[in-house]
């Protein structure tokens, strides 16, 4: 016996046309300023508007910084910009956040952070299965000189490139 289906599975399906666009924020500032040693993903802890606002991407880490207090990691600086339709339930845009990391993370970081020259960095915002997440990194602060040879070296590779490029054509 077959059973009539009442329902479209044309219409069911997910149009992948749709599919919204992945946000991601990075903060470009900090590959020049710091050597990235360590990397790290943490969640946030964030109110309900926080979260609409950053889908629509609307969210800056440039000049933010994360600091060990109580044995928890928290996220000073990042500007969140208020949503436009919360109202009432919009919050400081630039108040601290937790992030969410593990126990022995954070004690690992804040072994090495005791050491001179050591900073934590935020480097990219990112929702990974419906969470926003950051990706922390553990760097030292680049000299002036270093800062000087990452930029002649990527001049090369430009140039590189786009000789490579004229002799395809």
């Amino acid at each position: 016996m077959h059973v009539q289906s009442w329902y479209n599975i044309a219409i069911m399906a997910k149009d992948k046309k749709t599919k919204p666009q992945e946000v991601s924020i990075s903060n470009r500032k900090a590959w020049h300023e710091y050597h990235i040693e360590d990397q790290y993903e943490a969640g946030i802890v964030l109110v309900g508007t926080e979260v609409k606002s950053l889908r629509l991407g609307k969210a800056s880490i440039t000049e933010a910084f994360c600091k060990i207090e109580n044995d928890e990691v928290w996220l000073h600086g990042m500007h969140i910009a208020p949503y436009e339709q919360g109202n009432r339930f919009n919050v400081d845009p630039l108040r601290p956040r937790k992030l969410l990391m593990r126990k022995v993370e954070i004690n690992k970081i804040n072994r090495q952070l005791q050491e001179k020259g050591y900073t934590l960095i935020p480097l990219k915002l990112y929702f990974s299965h419906g969470y926003a997440k950051i990706n922390v990194g553990l760097g030292r602060g680049k000299k002036l000189y270093d800062k000087r040879e990452s930029i002649a070296a990527r001049d090369v590779e430009r140039d590189r490139r786009r000789e490579e490029a004229s002799r395809a054509d």
